[in-house]
C-alpha cells in the first residue's frame, strides 16, 4: 500500500525575460557555438559542438581552472610569489610585459591572464605550478580527460597557434563549468573591467567587452589568433540561474560578442530554474521487527529543475513512498519517489532514501519484547 501527496511545487527561483526565441532561429556567426547551464549542466542550444577547433586563449580556461583548484586544495597562495622565466617573458602576444626573473604574486599573475590574458603570465604560472610548461600541459590533458573532454588536445598553456591544439565548443563549456562552479573565487578577477599591476604603473583592461556592456556578465575568456578567428566563453547570471555561452570562430571581434549575446538573451528569456520540493513534509515510515520504529524519508539529490518557464509555470510534484517497511532496512535504500510533472510530461523523478539504517530483530530481541509487553498489559 502506498500513500500518495499532490501539489504544486512551492519554489520558482530563476524567472528572466517573459519571451524566447526558437532556438532554430538563433543567429549567431560562428563555426560552432554551445549553450550550457551551470547547475544542471544541461545544454540548451548547440551548433557544430564537437568539431575540433583551434581555441586561442579560450585555452586559459583550462590554465585558470588548475591555478584555482591548487589555490583551493591549499597547494598554492594568493601571496606567492611567481618568478617569470627567459622562456615565459618570450612568448609574445597579449601580455604584460614580464621581465626576466621579476616577481608578481599569485594573484597579480592571475589576474594579467583573466583580464588582459596574458601570455607570459600564463606560462610563468604553469611553470611555478607544475615544473615546466610542458610538465603543465600533461597536467592539462590529464584533467580535460577527467572532465570527459573528448574532442581536446592541449600543446601549451596560452592557446597561442601550435600543432594539433584543438577542442571543442562542448569541451570549453565543461571546463568553464567546472570552474564557475567549483572556484566561485574566480569572479573577482573575471569581473574586473579596469585595474592595474606594478602599483599602478601597468594598466589592465578586460579583454571581454561583455563585463561593462552585458547585465549580470560574471566572465570568462577572449581569445583569437588569425586561425582560430575570434572565440569566446562568456558567462553571465540572473535572478539566480547562470549560463555559460561558447562561440568559436566567429569572423570579427564584434560577432563573437554579438553571437554570446544571442545566446545569451536566449536563455534567459527561455529558461528557468526551480527548487522542487514535497509539498507536504515527509512523515516518518514504520519498519517493522526492526531495532527503531522508523526511517525518515530524504530527497537523495537537490531538486533542482531547469526547464522551459511555460512548464516551470504547470509544474506539480507527485510523492510516493512506502507505507510500512520490513527490517533490515540500509541507509539510502529507497523507500519512495519524488516526481514533477508539468501538463503531463516528467521533468523529474528524484529517489527518496531512508536515512539511517535500521537492522531486524534477533528472535530473542523479538521474544524480550513480547514478554515487555505482556508484562506492561
Amino acid at each position: 500500500m502506498k500513500r500518495i501527496l499532490t501539489g504544486l511545487a512551492a519554489l520558482v527561483l530563476a524567472w528572466a525575460m517573459t519571451t524566447g526565441a526558437q532556438a532554430a532561429e538563433l543567429a549567431v556567426e560562428s563555426k560552432s557555438c554551445l549553450l550550457m547551464e551551470k547547475t544542471t549542466g544541461q545544454v540548451l542550444y548547440a551548433v557544430n559542438e564537437h568539431e575540433p577547433l583551434e581555441p586561442a586563449s579560450v585555452t586559459k580556461v583550462m590554465t585558470i581552472l588548475l591555478t584555482m583548484e591548487a589555490i583551493d586544495s591549499g597547494s598554492l597562495s594568493y601571496d606567492d610569489t611567481v618568478t617569470a622565466s627567459a622562456y615565459a617573458c618570450s612568448m609574445g602576444g597579449s601580455q604584460i610585459w614580464l621581465k626576466e626573473n621579476e616577481q608578481l604574486t599569485v594573484e597579480d599573475m592571475l589576474k594579467a591572464v583573466c583580464v588582459v590574458s596574458a601570455n607570459d603570465a600564463s606560462v610563468a604560472l604553469a611553470e611555478h605550478l607544475a615544473g615546466s610548461a610542458e610538465a603543465f600541459v600533461e597536467q592539462m590533458n590529464q584533467r580535460a580527460a577527467e572532465l570527459g573532454m573528448a574532442d581536446t588536445h592541449f600543446v601549451n598553456p596560452t592557446g597561442l597557434p601550435a600543432k594539433g591544439h584543438v577542442t571543442s565548443a562542448h569541451d570549453i563549456a565543461l571546463m568553464s563549468r567546472e570552474l564557475i562552479l567549483n572556484h566561485p573565487d574566480i569572479r573577482r578577477f573575471t569581473t574586473i573591467w579596469m585595474d592595474s599591476l606594478r602599483d599602478g604603473a601597468f594598466g589592465l583592461s578586460n579583454t571581454n567587452k561583455l563585463i561593462r556592456f552585458y547585465p549580470g556578465a560574471t566572465g570568462l575568456k577572449t581569445g583569437s589568433t588569425d586561425a582560430a578567428l575570434y572565440c569566446l566563453s562568456a558567462t553571465a547570471e540572473r535572478d539566480g540561474m547562470e549560463l555559460i555561452s561558447v562561440v568559436m570562430g566567429a569572423p570579427t571581434s564584434t560577432q563573437r560578442f554579438e553571437g554570446a549575446k544571442v545566446l545569451l538573451n536566449y536563455g534567459f528569456a527561455a529558461y528557468g530554474l526551480a527548487q522542487a520540493q514535497p509539498p507536504q513534509p515527509l512523515a516518518p515510515i514504520p519498519v517493522t521487527l526492526g531495532d527503531q520504529a522508523a526511517v525518515t524519508p530524504r530527497l537523495a539529490e537537490e531538486p533542482t529543475i531547469l526547464a522551459p518557464k511555460e512548464k516551470l509555470a504547470a509544474m506539480e510534484v507527485e510523492v510516493q513512498m512506502a507505507e510500512s517497511l520490513s527490517a533490515p532496512v540500509a541507509a539510502g535504500e529507497e523507500v519512495g519517489r519524488m516526481t514533477v510533472t508539468s501538463n503531463g510530461e516528467t521533468l523529474a523523478s528524484i529517489p527518496l532514501t531512508a536515512d539511517a539504517a535500521v537492522a531486524r530483530l534477533s528472535y530473542w530481541q523479538i521474544f524480550q519484547r513480547c514478554l515487555q509487553r505482556a508484562f506492561l498489559a
